[in-house]
């Protein structure tokens, strides 16, 4: 029953070491938002070879995401139909699963499943996270020397189904799947003969005892087989019965009484051998090294070293010795003088408390084969037991662990979760030190198009630039963290006053007016900052952080390209943001949008040819409002996606309504946000609405501005491709405005180009704004686009215009956008003479 205490103790270790990396995993994956690659962790190390530990994740639909292993190693694609799968689904609690083990063909090994689910903020079932080990790995520890060749070692759980059983060197199950007449193991522990045709397949009988396993559904099982258990008894007792015999004559009583007294010492011997047994059993298995050391005092009474008195092998093998070469040697000599200083001090606390426990951290340059300990003392007998455990794994996963939790691993700078930790700590020295501590949030405005503009490889690369960029202004004055994918925040500390924080944040602002030299590119972004002050503006931490971030908010929705300091009235502006931000929602889902139209007009004709709608909000309380007014927001908020398909329901409901009222009706051009390309099907939407609405596809048109049709990484020359083979026309709306370049255009095969108001205006003002508008129409015209010259607001520019050789015009000086109701009347008007 000794044994399987010891083995149930060694159980729970390993079990417990096996649900720390489910754990450790799942809070990474926690922390990565569901973006962590197992595949990344094992190529750095941080997991074992793939032959012992195999660990995935699987979604809520069993489809394995990532894993530590190759594909073909454990064939399960998916894992919606395991027993382990389905128990952690249908599961209400978080709980470790240990599944029945299974043969696996690829291995020709048993493996054992372990398994904890993955769970949503609310709670619901997300995915499941999965270990599996070798069943024998949980029976390696088998030693010859106490069980002997014939002994047993066996797992069985709460389900009484075997996870792994050993005979001798063997891994194999016994003769029975299931132990059901085996003695209650809900007991705490207990022992029994197990009859060898019953229960083994070997036949031979055993003595077995089991003790649960702490903290887990499993019960240890030790067998000592019995003709070699009695072994001793049966030979001691032949001695004394033969003795016995000799002697009956003479004195037949003292005979029997011999007998009986050779008897019992006998079986006290067994028993002080099984105990023995079971000591070093149970100081030899595990990976702890144990130790039992005496004091050595000098004349004077003084505790000065210890001398070893017994230890295991792993003991030994800590300090790359045998039990006999270390045994009988002092302490000191095994320790540099200052790690011996420190260890004597430990040990002195131990001898005197009677008990000590910690973590220590070992010299690099000592003799020991760990880098990191756990060091636990008990005073025995005026001895020190020593028990010492190898951390070094542990604690070096743990600063990884740590180092992947604070560091953004883009940029290399501390990330949100680091200035949470730290802020804190920052508040209260300020506070002791009493000097003012800022705290900045910088926003990189309009990173969002360059993203969409180019591909994902040259955001980071700009991002990686920023935040070096940062780093250079402030130097070793403060940190700079990477809070969000275009947001940076500064702290600063022991600030005298708050101008200087003013000048800083005006520093960061004209950084960004230089532009950024990237290896591709060169681009200029520009910068809002927010500034939080304690304790002027907080008296915490997150009250610090909040208000910088609104600070930042208000600055960016006022200014792009400026700072702003907290002040308290900026609550209301934020409040009102969120209440604008609520009705939009509302007047999404009642719809409270109608839609103008401005026409455009063919310069050589001086008719309509097309007209281009135009969304209005009916606010409830503020009236009628221009896209000026909560595009923006909507844009922000992601809100403009289900603007846009109410949109393409009106505008196409309208032009059903025109046709049936007229033959021939002037295609609509609808504006189209890069948001929509991104996460709607477009295709499919205009597709259904021309099928809803009857109407053909050369009666809508679609317009995109420059930031929506650019990105290398995107399938958008294919997605235009498909919208023109549909028969809808494409134009590129606000042209001059980002980033394309001729190629692009070519690649992309647009059918209008609208130049943006911006270079219309110029057109008047100097001779450069008439060369500029000219080399973009010939350009457009090698390329077989027509040309839109958008915001005409005088004679003198359609002059310019017409003498340019400009397609199309549109602007106030013909129509300002109009309701449909209005906008019908004029569609045969002739806005412009027919050229002599």
């Amino acid at each position: 029953m000794e044994l399987s205490k010891a083995y149930s103790d060694h159980l729970s270790q390993t079990l417990n070491a096996i649900d720390q990396i489910i754990l450790h995993v799942r809070y990474e994956w926690g922390l990565s938002d569901g973006r962590l690659q197992l595949e990344t962790l094992k190529e750095k190390g941080l997991f074992a070879s793939d032959t012992v530990f195999r660990v995935a994740i699987a979604d809520k639909n069993g489809e394995i995401l990532t894993r530590t292993y190759k594909a073909t190693a454990m064939r399960e694609s998916n894992l919606n139909e395991k027993k382990y799968f389905l128990v952690q689904k249908n599961s209400s609690t978080d709980s470790l699963y240990i599944d029945a083990p299974v043969f696996e063909n690829s291995s020709g090994t048993n493996r054992v499943r372990f398994s904890r689910r993955l769970s949503r903020s609310d709670g619901a079932f997300n995915g499941v996270i999965l270990v599996n080990i070798p069943s024998d790995y949980l029976a390696e520890n088998y030693d010859n020397s106490i069980f002997g060749v014939n002994g047993f070692l066996g797992v069985v759980g709460d389900d009484n189904l075997i996870r792994v059983a050993r005979i001798g060197g063997v891994v194999r199950p016994p003769l029975s799947p299931a132990l059901t007449a085996v003695p209650d193991f809900s007991r705490k522990s207990g022992s029994a003969i197990f009859s060898g045709a019953k229960w083994f397949s070997d036949g031979r009988t055993r003595y077995v005892g089991w003790h649960p396993v702490k903290g887990y559904p499993l019960v240890a099982l030790t067998g000592m087989d019995g003709e070699d258990a009695l072994a001793s008894y049966y030979a001691n007792r032949e001695i004394v019965i033969r003795d016995a015999i000799i002697v009956t004559a003479a004195l037949f009583i003292f005979t029997f009484a011999s007998m009986a007294v050779g008897l019992h010492f006998a079986f006290k011997r067994h028993q002080l051998s099984l105990r023995q047994v079971a000591y070093r059993r149970a100081t030899e298995e595990g990976n702890e090294g144990f130790y039992i050391n005496q004091p050595v005092f000098d004349g004077q009474g003084n505790l000065v070293d210890f001398v070893i008195m017994d230890c295991n092998t792993k003991g030994a093998a800590f300090f790359y010795l045998s039990r006999d070469e270390l045994i009988g040697k002092n302490i000191s000599s095994f320790y540099e003088a200052g790690e011996f200083i420190r260890m004597m001090k430990i040990s002195r606390q131990a001898m005197e408390l009677g008990f000590y426990e910690s973590e220590v951290e070992l010299s690099a340059e000592g003799r020991f084969s760990a880098r990191w300990i756990n060091l636990k003392m008990v005073r025995s007998d005026g001895d020190l037991a020593l028990t010492i455990s190898d951390i070094t794994e542990t604690k070096t996963h743990a600063e990884e662990l740590e180092r992947h939790i604070n560091q953004d691993e883009l940029t290399g700078f501390p990330n949100r979760h680091w200035l949470l930790a730290i802020l804190p700590q920052e508040v209260i020295q300020a506070e002791r030190d009493r000097m003012l501590l800022a705290l900045l949030i910088v926003d990189v405005d309009g990173f969002k198009s360059v993203n969409d503009m180019f591909d994902r490889k040259t955001g980071d690369e700009l991002l990686c630039n920023i935040a070096d960029r940062l780093k250079n202004i402030i130097r070793k004055n403060g940190h700079v963290v990477r809070l969000s994918s275009d947001e940076f925040a500064i702290v600063i500390a022991n600030i005298e006053n708050q101008d200087c924080v003013g000048q800083l944040a005006q520093s960061i602002i004209d950084s960004f007016k230089e532009g950024f030299r990237l290896s591709k590119n060169t681009i200029k972004i520009g910068a809002s900052v927010g500034v939080s002050i304690f304790p002027g503006d907080a008296e915490n931490a997150e009250t610090l952080l909040k208000n910088a971030s609104i600070a930042m908010y208000i600055a960016k929705t006022t200014e792009n390209g400026s700072y702003r300091f907290f002040k308290p009235h900026f609550h209301e502006a934020l409040r009102a943001r969120f209440e604008m931000e609520a009705e939009l929602k509302h007047a999404i889902e009642h719809d409270e949008f109608v839609m103008y139209y401005q026409p455009r007009i063919d310069i050589l004709t001086g008719l309509i040819c097309s007209m281009e709608a135009l969304i209005r909000w009916r606010h409830p309380s503020r009236g009628l409002l221009g896209p000026q007014d909560f595009i923006p927001l909507a844009e922000e908020t992601g809100l403009v996606v289900g603007i846009g398909e109410l949109v393409i329901e009106k505008v196409c409901s309208q032009v059903a309504d025109w046709a049936r009222e007229r033959r021939e009706i002037i295609p609509v051009s609808i504006n189209v946000s890069a948001r929509q390309f991104n996460q709607t099907d477009v295709i499919g939407i205009f597709a259904a609405a021309l099928l809803r609405y009857n109407i053909t596809a050369e009666m809508v048109e679609i317009e995109v501005t420059e930031s929506s049709m650019m990105g290398q990484d995107r399938d958008f020359p294919e997605t235009f491709a498909m919208i023109q083979k549909m028969g809808i026309k494409l134009l590129v709306d606000d042209f001059g405005t980002g980033y394309s370049s001729l190629s692009q255009l070519q690649q992309l095969d647009f059918d209008i180009l609208k130049v943006d108001i911006a270079f219309t205006s110029r057109l008047e003002s100097s001779e450069e704004g008439k060369v500029f508008f000219n080399a973009i129409i010939t350009m457009a015209h090698a390329l077989g686009m027509r040309v839109v010259a958008e915001g005409v607001e005088n004679e003198n520019q359609l002059n310019i215009l017409k003498s340019l050789q400009c397609d199309e015009v549109q602007g106030f000086y013909f129509s300002k956008p109009l309701p449909p109701s209005v906008i019908f009347p004029i569609l045969s008007k002739r806005f412009l003479p027919i050229p002599a």
